[in-house]
């Protein structure tokens, strides 16, 4: 016998310990090897300044599912880890530390700046990595990569420099997201939609040398002192006279064109809007068309700059009350209405962005954008679930070119030059000794650094060497699967493909899995400000990472949100406590011989069949569904094989040949208990790997680590059709006849008769041979099987199969006086409780004053209390017929 698995289940006691065992032993190390075939995933970066939250927990333990399946099934199998350096984020959070102890970045000047938050970065960017250790990730920590790496830096440069040759990177003036309180541009992926209750001014604008008005509304009045024009729509009857003319701008008393673009939705608003070209990226394209020019009216800070005129040195808001007091004041001010409106925040500090024309460097879009596109159509790259390739299309259709410059200190810094004396811009690997035109040395680098999705767009192929063509890079690239959430599409997932097919030729994944949020029970969005936060480490330290992870993969599908809920972790943890006190039965109950004994197939039996035909199956199905990427299909599939099949039926059918004396059944018994047990532990290894390596660990006969043990494979000798069925079916009478009982409160020791009416030969083989389970299984004293129901009294409890009628003589179920008694207490306990209800909901205060939940409560009460009595009184009547 081997009983040295504890007797308790308590992750506790191993999950450190299996986890340092896998990496010191080598386990998650990919290499060229030329012998397998490749299979690789690139983490998706997390910040350097991010701890681990249930959106990291989920996406990495798809991540780490199917690079455990595919390393199991033989492929050289790399996970390539890594962090961002998350230039605002990292850069506010040195700021934030130094100003605690009195000093500036300014005052540091760039250099001290750089080193502090280097310092910084290597203090605290290692905690995401060591968070998802807790998880079981089975990633190559030996080729962990940071964006600001060395090797990573260079493709950075040469990939900005390519672009600049090629004429695909410029410098120009565009409108751009600016955070005023970063003092930096910032891309669409750091500005956070946040709806926010705000006000819709009408405004009217005279009309030049005529005693008419047009009236303009505006939800961000202090910008008109930027307005360059009015627009129209060109088929707008109301305006068409007035196009061509000047409106006089209100309080600054510019005077304005009348302009039709079809940009004007006619039925927004008035009909007509303000162009403020130097402050809004639409009325820029409409400024640019008819050129209009621009008019920058804040500084960097948000405060109003000297085009305000009067308003000069105001804080945007500010400035907004004012507008508005002097607009009524004035007469121009019709209306103020109540509305909603979609806010831009910066994601890292929160302060509102404005949009404003800036000069930055751009990546011209639309050439790159073609190849990605046809990429997809193509279907070299593929979304799970496709529908989430018309995001992909409809970004890429209507793209608009990048604004990679921020200004920061903390990131790749542009290799751009500038002389001071002609002007002349410079592009190059090494820094220049002095100008290329005019021989100066008065040369200065641009301070800007590069928007971070610049670089982690390299990062399925930056990270394998490129752009040296290494082994790694031969061997590895393109990669096989992309897990990332569905929110980043545009921000992330198509930087990458247009930068890999611009650089390599390739597109850099073939398949994109999309998770969705994990939200709380309710629904809502985790978030601070709501405190409804879930600390993925809590979870663990409580259940284990092998409840929280197989929590976070079934009932979900790809692309969809997902309700967190404890009591899924909590039945997890109860399933794995179920896979463990079944392994100690087994293991109880295993004689040492069998480790050396080889299955005979001839010495099965129809339930030895049933099982190994069902795991069959089993291994077949999964291994289709993670094929598919049906994860969480997979998952359900393996706990319901394990907990109903396996544990509740096999194990139970199989116990009295387990308590024989040794024989050949004994014997066949235990090699199929031990064979299924581990193509259980296989399939669930992936999912929940702490549990299946500490319980594989002590199985007989296992020379290796779990990890890399092979994935088990459909084999056809096992396919027992007709064994299958033939359990299948007593299973199903079991059931029944389990569930008839269970309504009438029969204790399982309550033994009864049992007649089997069936005029099918073949189900009276199956009855037949299946009479030992109905004994054990069901409860059964005494089992006949006959053609017809002559004879059969009408005290019966009747369970109808396919093709079989099951009569139990009531008389065996029950102790008729018993039960009688123990209704009428029944009884008499619901008459109380109905009694107190409806006193209650006759009480005009009550029900009058109480809150509705509770008044509603009670009226659930009464209901329920109702619907008891009528099958009380039920069972009394036909107890006493």
């Amino acid at each position: 016998m081997f009983e040295n698995l504890p007797k308790t289940y308590d992750p506790k006691d191993f999950e450190d310990r299996i986890y340092k065992f896998w990496n010191e032993g080598g386990y998650f190390k990919a290499n060229v090897n030329k012998n397998k075939k490749p299979f690789t995933i690139m983490m998706p970066p997390p910040n350097v300044t991010g701890n681990l939250h249930m959106g990291h927990a989920v996406n990495n333990t798809i991540q780490d599912i199917l690079i455990r399946w595919k390393r199991m099934e033989g492929y050289e199998a790399l996970w390539l880890p890594g962090t961002d350096h998350a230039s605002i984020s990292t850069e506010a959070k040195v700021v934030d530390k130094l100003k605690s102890e009195g000093k500036s970045k300014e005052e540091l000047g760039r250099e001290k700046f750089l080193e502090e938050a280097w310092a910084w970065t290597k203090k605290y960017g290692g905690n995401i990595n060591n968070q998802l250790r807790k998880l079981g990730v089975s990633c190559d920590w030996s080729k962990t990569r940071f964006t600001l790496d060395e090797g990573l830096s260079d493709a950075v440069e040469e990939v900005f420099i390519r672009l600049y040759e090629k004429g695909l990177i410029y410098r120009g003036d565009r409108i751009i997201n600016w955070c005023p309180n970063c003092c930096t541009a910032i891309s669409d992926a750091e500005v956070e939609h946040e709806d926010s209750k705000g006000g819709f001014w009408h405004i009217k604008y005279p009309v030049k040398d005529s005693d008419e008005t047009i009236t303009i509304a505006t939800t961000r009045p202090e910008t008109m002192l930027g307005d360059l024009a009015i627009a129209v729509h060109p088929e707008d009857e109301r305006y068409t006279h007035l196009v061509g003319k000047y409106a006089i701008l209100p309080l600054v008393n510019r005077e304005i064109p009348i302009i039709a673009d079809e940009y004007v939705d006619m039925e927004f608003g008035t009909g007509a809007v303000k162009i403020t070209p130097s402050h809004d990226p639409n009325d820029f394209e409409v400024g640019e068309r008819h050129g209009l020019g621009q008019c920058i009216i804040m500084n960097d800070d948000a405060t109003i700059n000297k085009n305000g005129g009067e308003y000069e040195g105001l804080d945007r808001y500010e400035a907004r009350k004012r507008i508005v007091e002097d607009l009524d004041n004035s007469g121009y001010l019709i209306k103020v209405e109540d509305r909603e409106n979609s806010v831009g925040h910066c994601e890292r500090c929160k302060t509102v962005v404005e949009p404003i024309i800036s000069k930055q460097w751009f990546v011209k879009m639309e050439p790159l954008a073609k190849p990605a596109l046809e990429a997809y159509k193509n279907g070299e790259v593929n979304f799970i679930p496709d529908r989430f390739g018309k995001i992909y299309t409809h970004w890429l259709e209507n793209i608009r070119d990048w604004c990679i410059s921020r200004q920061l200190w903390w990131g790749h810094r542009l290799p751009v030059y500038y002389c001071d004396d002609c002007g002349e811009i410079m592009v190059t690997r090494e820094a220049p000794k002095a100008c290329s035109k005019c021989s100066s040395t008065n040369i200065r680098q641009d301070s800007d650094t590069l928007d971070t999705w610049f670089s982690s767009a390299l990062w399925p192929f930056s990270t394998l060497g490129w752009p040296e063509q290494t082994e790694e890079l031969k061997y590895f690239y393109p990669t096989d699967v992309l897990v990332t959430g569905y929110d980043i599409i545009f921000f992330w997932v198509v930087r990458m493909v247009f930068s890999a097919i611009e650089q390599t030729d390739e597109v850099p994944f073939k398949d994109v899995f999309l998770t969705g949020l994990v939200r709380d029970s309710q629904g809502r969005k985790m978030s601070k400000s709501l405190g409804n936060g879930i600390d993925p480490l809590e979870v663990i330290d409580e259940y284990g990472a092998d409840a929280l992870r197989f929590t976070l993969i079934t009932g979900n599908t790809p692309g969809n949100d997902m309700r967190f809920y404890m009591e899924r972790v909590e039945a997890n943890r109860n399933f794995a406590n179920k896979l463990w006190n079944a392994t100690r039965f087994v293991l109880m109950n295993l004689e040492e011989e069998v480790v050396k004994e080889k299955l005979d197939i001839n010495m099965l039996e129809e339930e030895d069949k049933w099982i190994l035909s069902r795991v069959n199956n089993v291994i077949s199905e999964v291994s289709e569904n993670l094929t598919k990427y049906e994860i969480g299909i997979a998952g359900q599939k393996i706990y319901d094989f394990i907990w109903d099949e396996y544990c509740d039926w096999y194990i139970e059918m199989v116990k009295p040949r387990l308590y024989e004396e040794r024989s050949e059944s004994k014997k066949t018994a235990e090699i199929v208990l031990l064979s299924v047990l581990k193509d259980i532990l296989k399939l669930l290894h992936p999912f929940m790997p702490y549990i299946t390596e500490e319980i594989w660990s002590h199985l007989p006969g296992n020379d290796e680590a779990l990890i890399i043990s092979s994935w088990p494979v459909y084999d056809e000798k096992f396919n027992f059709g007709e064994s299958k069925k033939r359990i299948s079916y007593i299973m199903k009478a079991i059931k029944g006849i389990r569930n008839a009982r269970a309504e009438m409160n029969v204790v399982p020791s309550r033994k009864a008769k049992m007649i089997f009416v069936t005029t099918d030969e073949g189900v009276k083989e199956t009855l037949t041979y299946g009479e030992r389970y109905f004994t054990n299984l069901a409860s059964a004293q005494d089992i006949e099987i006959r053609a017809n129901k002559e004879g059969i009294g009408e005290d019966n409890v009747a369970v109808v199969i396919d093709r079989c009628e099951i009569f139990i003589p009531l008389s065996d179920l029950i102790d008729f006086d018993k039960e009688i008694e123990r209704l009428e207490k029944e009884k008499e306990k619901l008459e109380g409780e109905l009694k107190r209800v409806r006193g209650k909901l006759s009480n005009e205060n009550f029900v009058n004053k109480a809150p509705n939940n509770v008044v509603d409560a009670e009226r659930e009460k009464q209901k329920k209390y109702e619907e008891m009595m009528e099958k009380v009184l039920e069972r009394l009547e036909n107890l006493k017929k």
